[in-house]
């Protein structure tokens, strides 16, 4: 019974948090509310950032004919001169730029944002406040194609995401709050913010090898990391066809609700 118990609590969690990690409502933030509302010792950080490979596996599967034009054009760029290619190499130069702010946050801050918003009250403010900025931004259709994305662009959607560091805030959420904000269109920020995200989750995933490799604990439950992996996956996969459909068609105000409801819920509740 204890190893049944033990295998639907895997599957559970990364059902959950594949399911939470596209959509703009903080996976991390709702792994804390889970912990809180049904007393689930949760794995750690190495898990966590486990199950977040199954999320760039099922990102990299919806934009994968993007991220072969783009990196096959800007090599055309580079090495054979082909002027044509020239806006794409830009866009991967900028997405390399919009990386930097979370990733340098990431490495020297992280303990210290996770410990600051630690209790479960903090979750609460954070997501009352990405209900509000889905909000604010719900009707906004924008104006900017990928062609027309600035390196200053590129910079403030880059420090919304180093937000993301703090539970209750979504790295989706606010990385689209922002470039619609800086005037992107849905399409293209949506595409800008999950492209950004490849190699904040491949740093986030190399530096957990380490952890993950010669840990017995993670050893004895191998089978239960996979099978939340699989489940990530296919639930990451879902959740950003469904983010993606609600975003073309304008719906982003049943987020915003969800978070705010949410909010206010975990702050005054739990």
């Amino acid at each position: 019974m204890t190893e049944l118990w033990e295998l639907l609590q895997f599957l559970f969690l990364g059902l959950f948090q594949g399911f939470t990690e596209p959509i703009p409502i903080s996976s991390s933030g709702h792994l804390k509310i889970v912990q809180e509302f049904m007393n689930i010792d949760l794995p750690g950080l190495t898990f966590e950032a486990f199950i977040n490979f199954g999320s760039l596996l099922a990102v990299l599967v919806i934009y994968r004919k993007d991220i072969f034009l783009l990196v096959n054009h800007a090599s055309d760029y580079v090495f054979k001169k082909n002027e044509e290619y020239k806006s794409d190499f830009t866009y991967l130069l900028l997405l390399v730029v919009a990386t930097i702010p979370a990733g340098l946050l990431g490495v020297f801050f992280e303990d210290l944002f996770g410990e600051s918003f630690a209790e479960v009250k903090y979750v609460g403010l954070m997501l009352i406040f990405t209900g509000i900025a889905l909000w604010i931004i719900r009707n906004l259709k924008g104006y900017k194609d990928d062609t027309e994305i600035t390196l200053k662009d590129a910079i403030i959607i880059g420090l919304a995401q180093s937000l993301a560091l703090a539970p209750g805030i979504s790295r989706s959420g606010a990385t689209v709050v922002a470039a619609m904000l800086v005037g992107l269109k849905r399409d293209s920020a949506l595409r800008f913010s999950f492209l950004m995200y490849i190699p904040v989750s491949v740093g986030t995933t190399i530096f957990a090898v380490d952890d993950l490799v010669g840990n017995p604990e993670v050893s004895s439950q191998f089978i239960l990391y996979i099978i939340a992996l699989l489940a990530a996956i296919v639930s990451s996969y879902f959740a950003l066809l469904l983010f993606i459909n609600i975003m073309k068609s304008g719906n982003l105000k049943y987020f915003a609700y969800y978070c705010l409801i949410a909010g206010v819920l975990v702050f005054f509740l739990l």
